[in-house]
């Protein structure tokens, strides 16, 4: 599942601003997180039991005190047994990190079909997933991902359009294809951190300050997280 990490990520992108500045990246969060340790994308393991026996070096080293101190984009929950998914930024809109949700359950019960079926999806390395990884903290949805089978650039809106067709299956037996499909709207119009630069540039056109520009991003957020809430 780590290959379709970039891809949520792009979706739910939400801060392209850092104590004031518009730091030309959709997800600047991600940067911030990744000065801490145990943090980015994980590397591959063969079996659980490879997994615990590397987090056991870590915790008999006195280095962290169990499983949950890995801050990886996605782990093994040491509580639960599932996969905790943490690389998204946090969505403005609830139906936007809904729709984010559904589509990583979607794609965790497509790939344990194919599993189920004794076929698996093609594992890539890090070098590459970090790639999309960096894009998608970049450019969010504007600038497309790499697609490692054909070896090129591809717009996001074709990517996306794929993963929905992947999961359709999926998302039937969950009964939450309306919140994939709107994966689609989030696309159209743009994720929060779309929304958050262009109210700011507005503001600078109408000639604004830059600090009463970002007072009227900062009221923008807190209107916007209310939405579907009430």
């Amino acid at each position: 599942v780590r290959y379709f990490l970039p891809h949520l990520l792009a979706l739910s992108t939400s801060s392209p601003f850092w104590r004031g500045r518009d730091m030309e990246r959709r997800s600047y969060r991600l940067s911030v997180w990744h000065e801490l340790p145990r943090t980015g994308m994980p590397a591959g393991f063969q079996s659980y039991g490879e997994y615990q026996s590397h987090v056991a070096v870590l915790v008999n080293a006195g280095v962290i005190e169990d499983a949950s101190k890995l801050w990886w984009d996605i782990r093994p929950s040491s509580r639960f047994p599932t996969l905790e998914m943490r690389i998204t930024d946090i969505c403005t809109r609830l139906d936007d990190a809904v729709t984010v949700a559904a589509l990583y359950r979607c794609l965790l019960r497509m790939l344990w079909r194919l599993k189920a079926r004794n076929v698996t999806w093609r594992p890539y390395k890090n070098l590459l997933i970090e790639e999309n990884r960096w894009r998608a903290q970049r450019y969010g949805l504007d600038s497309g991902l790499v697609d490692f089978g054909q070896g090129r650039i591809v717009p996001y809106a074709d990517l996306l359009d794929e993963i929905i067709d992947l999961t359709r299956e999926d998302a039937l037996y969950f009964g939450c294809t309306a919140e994939v499909e709107r994966a689609r709207e989030i696309l159209t119009r743009g994720t929060s951190a779309h929304r958050q630069i262009a109210i700011f540039q507005a503001a600078l056109a109408d000639g604004a300050g830059e600090d009463e520009a970002l007072r009227r991003v900062v009221d923008w957020l807190a209107e916007e997280t209310m939405v579907g809430v009430r």
